[in-house]
């Protein structure tokens, strides 16, 4: 009798869920004794911006080689063969409802950024709200698919309808409580559709478990390929780079069968708590500090901005005299994963941009930044190394309002006339530190108002 075989439905398919959760899928396939070779992994994508990678994939049967790189230079590379099936895109999904729906997809996992929720608050203690006015949640208000909640409804209503079974829906983003705030926001959205339906069959139906995922993947640049031909003797169109380092945390709450992720060193815990607000605060905070600081002083690579001595003490100094603080006791040692990461941060071989790590701050202020801000002003400390962060963010998007950053900065939540209204305004300070979305309980606030204000002083001077 055949082997049952179950696919594991990707939604996303740029670097990181290539260097990530392919990587650890490929590991348990090639385990000689334990491997799980039930398991495969269809890959898609919501939007049509990856379609030329889709059929480079396609060419290659799904493979492509993963380049990975220590902070001492070494390279390694290895043929990733997780990817059994490419779903072409169309601007109805199609392919990827019908592949989402299929009675041996047991798994959805998910990379649509940050900002690819639409969600009013990442902070831990507030329920975050779809942006129901965003053109792209309206659009699929009306039953169209260019959101993650689009796609996900009609693949659910599909599943419901055909009596499929249940399935997990895995988000792999850095957005805090991920499975929660998804959940959140999908049944927000299937209310506002009114699928009744649909909203009871959930509950028995679908889990959302909280991740966290940790690894440094670089936009491909062009000399990657050539290094692959020259170690493997492979032409190949898709590879992807990434640093050595990887982690993946999940709560252990599956609706349906799962690979067996805990044989490849993936953690399969009861919370996640402790290792996502370690990683969101201490690593993605500082990351996207030192972009900022680095665009602002002219670099263009993360490692060269981490390797500044002022920025590196600035990251330094935020996680040591504010995060540490609001995370002890913790599980973790924080001090030592402070140092790990800006190792990290600092490898020259990964080459990581600015540009990239800078994207979607206005996600990441509310989802990294702010929550340490507020708990420092609940213990009666004045957060002077965070507001740093804000502070070089207020700067870096002065520039952009001036027309002079040196690159496109990339944010999926952008109100470009919102944000320009800041620098127009009478009180540019005030005007960004009173943004809600941005500050939560802080925003205008006079104390939180002046402490941006002096600190702005100081990192212009």
């Amino acid at each position: 009798m055949a082997a049952q075989i179950y696919q594991w439905l990707h939604i996303g398919s740029g670097s990181f869920h290539r260097a990530h959760q392919a990587w650890y899928l490929h590991r348990l396939l090639q385990q000689s004794e334990n491997g799980d070779t039930r398991w495969h992994i269809a890959l898609g994508n919501i939007r049509d911006d990856a379609n030329a990678l889709l059929n480079a994939l396609e060419k290659q049967n799904g493979e492509y080689v993963l380049e990975t790189v220590s902070p001492a230079g070494e390279r390694e590379y290895e043929k990733i063969t997780s990817i059994k099936k490419i779903v072409p895109w169309d601007d109805r999904l199609t392919a990827l409802i019908a592949a989402g729906s299929a009675p041996e997809t047991k798994a959805i996992s998910f990379t649509v950024t940050e900002g690819g929720y639409y969600l009013d608050s990442h902070l831990t203690l507030e329920k975050a709200n779809l942006e129901k006015a965003n053109k792209d949640i309206a659009h699929d208000l009306e039953g169209g698919v260019c959101t993650i909640y689009g796609a996900i409804a009609h693949i659910l209503q599909r599943r419901m309808e055909d009596n499929i079974g249940p399935v997990t829906l895995l988000c792999c983003d850095n957005v805090r409580h991920n499975g929660q705030r998804f959940h959140d926001g999908l049944v927000q959205f299937l209310t506002l559709r009114q699928q009744d339906a649909l909203l009871k069959w959930l509950p028995g139906a679908v889990t959302t478990p909280n991740t966290m995922v940790d690894r440094i993947t670089p936009r491909p640049s062009a000399d990657i390929a050539p290094r692959v031909k020259t170690a493997l003797g492979i032409d190949d169109a898709a590879p992807v780079m990434a640093e050595s380092f990887i982690q993946w945390v999940v709560e252990d709450k599956f609706a349906a069968e799962r690979p067996a992720l805990e044989k490849v060193d993936v953690e399969l815990v009861d919370n996640v708590d402790a290792y996502e607000e370690a990683k969101t605060r201490i690593l993605n905070a500082s990351h996207s500090a030192i972009a900022w600081a680095g665009t602002l002083d002219g670099l263009a690579y993360i490692d060269e901005s981490t390797n500044v001595e002022a920025i590196r003490q600035l990251a330094w100094d935020y996680v040591t005299e504010d995060v540490i603080p609001c995370l002890t006791p913790s599980p973790l040692d924080l001090a030592e994963y402070r140092d790990v990461v800006l190792e990290r941060f600092s490898n020259p071989h990964i080459k990581d941009t600015n540009q990239r790590v800078a994207a979607d701050g206005l996600s990441k202020i509310p989802g990294f930044i702010t929550p340490t801000l507020i708990t420092r002003y609940e213990q009666g400390a004045v957060p002077r190394a965070c507001a740093k962060l804000p502070a070089l963010f207020f700067l870096f998007m002065r520039r952009w309002h001036e027309g002079s950053l040196p690159y496109k900065y990339e944010d999926g939540i952008l109100n470009e006339q919102a944000v320009h209204a800041w620098y127009t305004s009478e009180d540019p300070v005030k005007a960004f530190a009173s943004d809600k979305p941005l500050f939560s309980s802080l925003a205008g606030k006079p104390e939180f108002i002046q402490l941006l204000r002096e600190t702005i002083k100081e990192l212009e001077r």
